[in-house]
């Protein structure tokens, strides 16, 4: 076993999560602590000046720079981890076309860790014709697993819902022999999650987020908005599937709306990509764990809740972390990569083979 530290910062542009998880990268032994650094109002500005930028963008550099610095001072605190996985932050994500760019040197993080680092986790599997995300569902599968194990799930397929600045939907069977078995897995972008609302409230509050759905739940959403937003090709497309952060620009056009109303859309607007998500899965799930900052908004529950046919509920149910969830699945990942196992497959980003993705880096090698 390897006591590993997973480290996300994900396009919600909040902040920074870490987590350690025990693991051989297939069973999960246990969790330890965990941390959270938020990025300071300037420092959330300048990483979302970056969105959409590909190396060599004028403010990649910067944004690489920072990105480095707040994960190593919070790994610095966590002297008993033996490796690190590090996501790095995604800038512009185009698997069809230009790749996928994730701002960050992994190897400049082993230098300052002295210790090794395994990151760049999605340019294999969109090298290889996989969509490069989304990267948790392995995770989801052990975690499913592991609940089974601890008397907290029953067993059959569970749904994992991630809402973060994008939502991703993980439908897994933890009877499976290993996460890449044909079916063990069905994973994909369900559509934006918290991005929109978070761009809202920053532009008419210069706040980051709609607190606990407030404004959302004191308002109405359009449907007519709703029903435009699912128009949008992304919904007709086959699984699996993923999307950029603002993929679906100009297509959640809540300008006209008073602040509550559009909130209130937005909110809804999420619910409503899931359930024409689910509603693509050969064998829904009976119930629904929801992970992510999503969880922390009422509004987001209850919408979920009445859009979505099974049972949904905080991923807590199943004595699981969901604000550190994703964290923790790096962590895992990377010990997977340390040991050659697939991180990604056909049910997961549609690699037609699974692949074992990421970059290693020795604190003095540099990298392999």
């Amino acid at each position: 076993m390897i006591r590993a530290l997973g480290m996300m910062s994900g396009t919600s542009l909040d902040g920074v999560d870490a987590a350690m998880i025990e693991t051989d990268g297939t069973r999960i032994a246990g969790f330890g602590r965990s941390a959270y650094r938020a990025y300071s109002g300037n420092e959330s500005g300048l990483l979302h000046g970056a969105l959409g930028q590909w190396p060599g963008g004028p403010d990649v550099a910067e944004a690489a720079a920072l990105s480095i610095a707040a994960h190593a001072d919070l790994a610095e605190t966590f002297p008993e981890a033996e490796l690190v996985g590090y996501h790095g932050q995604t800038l512009a994500h185009d698997p069809a076309g230009r790749g996928t760019h994730q701002a960050g040197d992994g190897a400049a993080l082993a230098r300052r860790l002295d210790r090794p680092v395994v990151w760049d986790f999605r340019s294999e599997d969109v090298r290889r014709g996989g969509e490069g995300a989304p990267l948790a569902p392995f995770f989801h599968w052990a975690c499913a697993q592991w609940a089974m194990g601890q008397g907290l799930l029953p067993p059959g397929p569970v749904g994992f819902l991630n809402l973060g600045g994008v939502g991703n939907l993980t439908v897994v069977d933890p009877a499976a022999p290993a996460p890449e078995a044909p079916g063990a897995c069905i994973a994909f972008d369900t559509g934006p999650a918290n991005a929109p609302l978070n761009d809202l409230m920053r532009a008419r509050f210069g706040r980051v987020r709609d607190e606990g759905g407030a404004l959302a739940l004191s308002g109405q959403p359009d449907q007519a908005v709703v029903a435009r937003f699912l128009t949008h090709p992304h919904f007709a497309r086959p699984l699996p599937k993923s999307l950029d952060r603002d993929a679906f620009a100009g297509w959640l056009d809540v300008a006209h709306l008073a602040d509550a109303d559009a909130a209130a859309t937005l909110t809804h607007a999420v619910a409503a990509a899931v359930a024409a998500g689910i509603a693509l899965v050969p064998a829904p799930p009976a119930q629904v764990l929801v992970c992510g900052g999503g969880r922390h908004n009422a509004a987001m529950m209850a919408a979920l809740a009445a859009r979505l046919s099974c049972a949904v509920a905080p991923v807590e149910v199943a004595g699981l972390d969901g604000d550190m969830l994703e964290a923790q699945a790096f962590g895992w990942l990377a010990v997977r990569v340390l040991r050659g196992l697939p991180t990604s497959g056909p049910g997961t980003t549609g690699a037609p083979d699974p692949v074992c993705g990421g970059r290693i880096s020795h604190p003095r090698s540099g990298g392999m």
